[in-house]
């Protein structure tokens, strides 16, 4: 078994974003992203089959997919959706997701 304290990877980075992964094997990844207030995580997809989610435990903003595509994102709020599907976060207050993508890519 593995733990991971995510109040220990509260760091932010002041130009955009910052990233970290917690969890990598070959069954699936896990990723912590904190983004600065007005931060975007651009909207892109991976040309392979699997899915992701995208679990927001701090701040608010928005979750961004094709054809302008936006849901309101908030504390609590989780996105899944298959990786060959566009999808991003834009940030209103600074704001943390954690994302697992599986199979990892």
């Amino acid at each position: 078994m593995k733990k991971i304290q995510l109040d220990d990877v509260r760091e932010f980075n002041l130009l955009g974003m910052k990233s970290l992964v917690l969890h990598d094997s070959e069954h699936f990844k896990i990723l912590n992203f904190n983004l600065v207030a007005g931060a975007l995580f651009p909207v892109h997809s991976h040309d392979i089959e699997g899915q992701l989610s995208i679990l927001v435990i701090e701040g608010e903003g928005e979750f961004l997919g094709d054809d302008d595509a936006v849901i309101p994102a908030k504390l609590g709020d989780m996105l899944i959706a298959d990786i060959a599907e566009p999808h991003g976060v834009r940030a209103k207050t600074d704001m943390r997701i954690v994302v697992t993508i599986a199979p990892p890519i």
